[in-house]
């Protein structure tokens, strides 16, 4: 008997070694024929927390490691892009800079 694999979006880090996969279908309705999205939430074991949020990840089914994770990360797709965080001293460093020279036009 094969596993079944899923490809989807690493939606949260639910703790130490588990992530949360959000996968999304587009599907059509069968009478009405109007398209609508569904997703639905899987929470996999990661050995050695790879993934990051954002990450488009494949996942297997496995025997359950818990009672809630019952699939295991086989391999990362695409690595999501991380958000850009700005320090809060980069951030008083350029409003000095601009009171300082707002002062010398003065």
């Amino acid at each position: 008997m094969s596993k079944h694999t899923i490809t989807g979006v690493v939606s949260s880090l639910g703790g130490d070694k588990t992530i949360v996969v959000t996968r999304t279908v587009r599907e059509t309705h069968p009478l009405y024929g109007k398209k609508f999205t569904t997703s639905k939430k899987f929470h996999a074991h990661d050995e050695n927390n790879e993934a990051g949020l954002g990450d488009r990840v494949q996942i297997t089914e496995c025997a359950p490691y818990s009672k809630t994770v019952n699939w295991e990360l086989s391999k990362i797709l695409e690595k999501g892009r991380e958000k850009l965080e700005v320090k809060k001293t980069e951030i008083e460093e350029e409003l000095e800079s601009k009171a300082s020279k707002d002062e010398e036009e003065e």
